[in-house]
């Protein structure tokens, strides 16, 4: 470590301070902002990257900030990414269709690293993303509620339909009316053959 003095004159005479008896720099780091942020919004997804150098990469945590362009940053969304990957993803849900956003994040080293200390860098340049309109589908004509709707009338109509055709087809069937005729057929043989005799 490092022993850091301040000296200087104070009320006519010199004196040294020592602020930091063991000055370890590396557990006063402020890292330079992450870089190049890119965002990519899919119709489910929003996905952005970011470049920090790269023996950095493994031991660095991120912040990110997102808001609608025309909003503060006081009321921004912030997302804190699981995984020291320099990316997020979140739910394109989140998003309004037709609304600009815009994003930015900040790093510093991670809590769970003993080694190095540092506070958070600077926020990073902006990108903009906007989540574009999704068409609506046209509503299906016949859909299975109105299948459903539409089955116990249909069946009734059906029923009644077969029920009135076989109704009609027996008043109509000589083969039906033949048991009818029959003994009025035969009465009038015998009358005729008893005339004849």
């Amino acid at each position: 470590g490092y022993r850091v003095s301040l000296q200087g004159v104070f009320l006519g005479s010199n004196r040294t301070f020592v602020p930091f008896p063991e000055y370890s720099p590396r557990q006063h780091i402020k890292l330079d902002p992450p870089s190049n942020l890119q965002a990519n919004i899919t119709a489910t997804k929003c996905q952005i990257r970011w470049s920090v150098p790269w023996f950095l990469a493994e031991i660095l945590q991120y912040e990110l900030q997102y808001k609608e362009h025309s909003t503060s940053w006081e009321i921004a969304l912030n997302k804190t990414p699981t995984s020291s990957l320099p990316q997020i993803e979140i739910e394109a849900t989140e998003f309004r269709n037709g609304i600009t956003y815009i994003a930015r994040v900040r790093s510093k080293v991670s809590e769970n690293e003993d080694s190095y200390h540092s506070q958070w860098s600077e926020w990073s340049q902006t990108t903009q993303f906007q989540r574009a309109g999704i068409p609506q589908l046209p509503e299906k004509l016949f859909n299975i509620r109105t299948v459903q709707f539409l089955f116990i009338p249909l069946s009734f109509v059906t029923v009644l339909y077969v029920f009135w055709n076989c109704k009609l087809s027996q008043k109509t069937s000589p083969a039906l009316t033949f048991p009818h005729q029959l003994p009025s057929f035969s009465h009038c043989t015998i009358c005729t053959m008893g005339i004849l005799r």
